[in-house]
């Protein structure tokens, strides 16, 4: 039995920011779609493309030919807009996640409010649903999100590292710990509440451990920190080496317990 078998942890590679530096100066290269290639052959377990409104890093013809060609489950992050549930609709992934979005933001910022906009939302989360695609909700580790996250059609929920990763980074211990105790009550309720669930934003080799230590997580979706280190050592290297430490990590953690 394979190290990922056991761990029963999923690793998602977000290819977003190929298309980033292909779009500095226009053209065809480098491609994402190559990048989801290569990641599929270093042992992703499947690729996630954020399709933006403004359009600032993945496009149209990007999404439809990862649709085509992957071999592994293509997750499309999306804002909920009437726009962008036509796109998932005519190109059905395997999963949609409906993040919050800002055209002035550089990434996406905080969780939805899943909670607040549960009107706007659950239409489209009912169509989407509806169509054969799992649809995942972006939040905090809040139990009014994830309450609500669980009454509507949704079949995941993502829960929101990138305060974790802000305070590791700055080394605010104290405050790491209670961003990561969120994380762990966040999980164990959501998994209560009878939904998968998945995490992401901002890891890294540095701070992967502690969540994918956590059981209730089933995926870990990670990009910009994998595309970064891919300037230095290559794309195939730095997933290996981030899917060899979650394995490791969970494996720790069921030794311990």
């Amino acid at each position: 039995m394979s190290e990922r078998a056991r761990s029963g942890l999923r690793l998602g590679v977000n290819i977003d920011h190929v298309a980033t530096i292909r779009n500095a100066r226009g053209g065809r290269h480098p491609d994402p779609v190559r990048a989801a290639h290569a990641a599929v052959d270093a042992g992703a377990d499947g690729i996630t493309a954020h399709l933006r409104e403004d359009r600032r890093h993945i496009s149209d013809d990007d999404i439809a030919r990862l649709r085509a060609e992957i071999t592994k489950p293509l997750n499309l992050e999306m804002a909920a807009t009437p726009e962008m549930v036509e796109i998932a609709l005519r190109h059905l992934p395997h999963a949609v996640c409906l993040v919050p979005e800002r055209r002035e933001e550089r990434t996406t910022e905080g969780g939805l409010d899943v909670a607040g906009q549960e009107r706007q939302l659950f239409p489209f989360i009912s169509q989407l649903a509806g169509a054969g695609m799992r649809v995942s909700l972006f939040i905090e580790a809040d139990e009014r999100q994830i309450e609500a996250a669980a009454r509507s059609e949704a079949a995941v929920v993502e829960l929101h590292t990138g305060a974790y990763c802000d305070h590791a980074a700055t080394a605010d211990g104290p405050a790491r710990e209670r961003e990561l105790e969120k994380l762990r009550r966040g999980a164990a309720f959501a998994a209560e509440a009878g939904l998968e669930v998945h995490a992401g934003h901002g890891l890294t080799f540095e701070t992967v451990g502690p969540v994918a230590a956590m059981p209730q997580i089933v995926e870990l979706n990670i990009g910009h920190f994998l595309i970064g280190e891919a300037i230095f050592g290559g794309l195939d290297s730095a997933i290996r080496r981030m899917r060899t430490m979650m394995d490791r990590a969970r494996e720790e953690r069921r030794a311990a317990s």
